[in-house]
């Protein structure tokens, strides 16, 4: 080779070695302003994970409770309408009588014993 080609070769050499040191300085460069960020990111992430998760819970809950109150709910309204339908049954025979009573003081119509209820009632 000729003098020129060595330091033609030389030169190559030492501007592919300065790139290989730049990339190598930059990546570290990168490296250290980017790593704080990502490790507050990466902490982030697990926490909203954690909240996230702590929330399905809590949902999970919350939507067995409510089950459990509607269930409750309907329980209570077929014992209060069972307890109705048995009180009205009980009072039967007290409401005949009273209407017997009112038909014998108003003489048995029935439009009359009601127009005496209606007048009892608006306080007529």
């Amino acid at each position: 080779m000729t003098p020129g080609a060595w330091k033609l070769t030389g030169v190559g050499l030492a501007l592919v070695l300065l790139l290989v040191l730049g990339a190598a300085g930059g990546g570290r460069l990168a490296a250290c302003h980017y790593r704080p960020l990502l490790d507050v990111a990466n902490t982030d992430l697990a926490t909203a994970k954690l909240a996230r998760d702590n929330l399905e819970t809590l949902a999970g809950e919350q939507g067995r409770k409510l089950g459990e109150l509607v269930l409750a709910g309907e329980l209570r309204e077929r014992n209060a309408a069972l307890a109705q339908e048995k009180a009205r049954q009980e009072a039967q025979p007290d409401y005949a009588a009273a209407n017997n009573l009112l038909r014998e003081r108003t003489g048995g119509d029935p439009a009359q014993a009601a127009s005496a209820i209606i007048d009892k009632e608006l306080g007529l």
